[in-house]
């Protein structure tokens, strides 16, 4: 073995070696997954930012995408369960908002990375 060769291999196994300790467990990642597949959807993603300033009834929501009750208050259920959003009752309204700033940085986040 030269010594380039050896060295290189030193290298590649440092690379596997650090990427490995890095490595979140397996059930992590697929939460990871579940979390992206979540942001995946159009809709959940304009709800998002409906609320991402603040606290946003379901009927505003439903008028500004054009979508009945029911259906954005299914959107918001499996945003709920994702704990993405956090919800508000007010005698018959329910608000909601996103559940913490860390929601808010993700989609700012992916937004940057968009117009690169």
């Amino acid at each position: 073995m030269t010594h380039n060769e050896d060295h290189r291999e030193k290298e590649h196994s440092l690379i596997v070696e650090n990427a490995q300790v890095r490595m979140p467990d397996e059930k992590t990642i697929g939460e990871l997954s579940d979390l992206f597949k979540i942001f995946s959807d159009p809709t959940r993603m304009k709800i998002l930012w409906t609320i991402g300033d603040g606290e946003v009834c379901v009927c505003c929501i439903s008028e500004l995408l054009g979508m009945s009750v029911s259906a954005v208050s299914h959107q918001l259920k499996t945003l709920r369960q994702a704990q993405l959003v956090k919800a508000r009752r007010d005698g018959k309204n329910i608000y909601y908002s996103l559940d913490d700033h860390h929601v808010k940085s993700l989609l700012d986040i992916a937004l940057e990375h968009m117009g690169e």
